[in-house]
């Protein structure tokens, strides 16, 4: 495998040239060009790994995953990533993941929280419901503001 410049395409209906060339290496016996598209490959396979765990949290989040440790237990033959770099049946396979293993996820709640009550101001005494001593009190508090 030998890798080329990337070029662009002067035309819209010209197809521009792919990265990775399936055409037969310009120096087949040079252990250079061997050792370098070894370094590729396996630098590939890490990427596609990392977008695949990615992904996986990300999905895993989405579905109310306590802890992401548990992405350990997916199959990893399970998962395929979409020319998008998607899961293929993320969803599916977080769904089968919460019926095999439910303490994993977040527990639905069937509650929901009450309203708060309403706040009623504090309403003042009058002065028909206050002791003699209250209401002297009260009327030298209010004298005193003016």
């Amino acid at each position: 495998m030998t890798l080329h410049p990337i070029t662009f395409a002067t035309t819209v209906s010209e197809p521009a040239p792919t990265l990775l060339s399936t055409e037969p290496p310009a120096f087949p016996d040079d252990p250079r060009v061997a050792a370098l598209e070894r370094q590729l490959h396996e630098q590939a396979q890490a990427h596609q790994t990392r977008l695949t765990q990615a992904e996986l949290k990300l999905h895993a989040v989405r579905a109310g995953m306590i802890d992401l440790d548990g992405l350990k237990l997916v199959d990893p033959t399970r998962v395929r990533l979409t020319d998008k770099g998607e899961i293929d049946g993320a969803d599916r396979l977080m769904a089968d993941l919460r019926r095999e293993k439910p303490w994993l996820f977040h527990h639905a709640t069937t509650s929901t929280p009450g309203a708060a009550p309403p706040s009623t101001p504090p309403s003042a005494k009058s002065a028909q419901q206050m002791s003699h001593a209250e209401w002297q009190a009260a009327r030298t508090a209010l004298l005193k503001r003016r």
